[in-house]
C-alpha cells in the first residue's frame, strides 16, 4: 500500500501529550506503523560521556504511531490524504485544498 505520509512532510499532532503541535517528519517505521517527528514526542537521554562526546542529558524524539499525525496543508490546518491518478502517475493530495502533494 502507499505511504500516505513521508520522509519530509509536515505534519500536526492530533492526540497525546504534543496535540496541536507541528513538525516535519525525519523519519518513518512502516511495519511499526510509527513517525518520529522533529521536536514532538521528546525524552532525556541520559549519556556517559565519552572521549569523542559530552555527557549529560539529551533530547532525543521518540516514535509517534502514524494515527495520530496529520498532514498540513497549505493554509497550515489538518488535512486527510488521498490518491489520484494524473496522467500515469500516482500522485498524494491533501482531501480540504485537492491540492496535489
Amino acid at each position: 500500500m502507499a505511504a500516505k505520509l513521508k520522509k519530509g512532510d509536515k505534519v500536526v499532532v492530533l492526540a497525546g501529550k504534543d496535540k496541536g503541535k507541528e513538525g516535519e517528519i525525519t523519519s518513518v517505521n512502516p511495519s511499526a506503523n510509527k513517525a518520529v517527528v522533529e521536536g514532538i514526542n521528546v525524552a532525556i537521554r541520559h549519556t556517559k560521556q565519552s572521549q569523542n562526546s559530552q555527557g549529560g542529558r539529551q533530547p532525543k524524539a521518540m516514535p509517534v504511531d502514524l494515527s495520530n499525525l496529520a498532514l498540513m496543508d497549505k493554509n497550515g490546518k489538518a488535512t486527510r490524504v488521498g490518491f489520484r491518478m494524473e496522467g500515469d502517475k500516482k500522485v498524494r493530495f491533501a482531501k480540504t485544498t485537492g491540492d496535489v502533494i
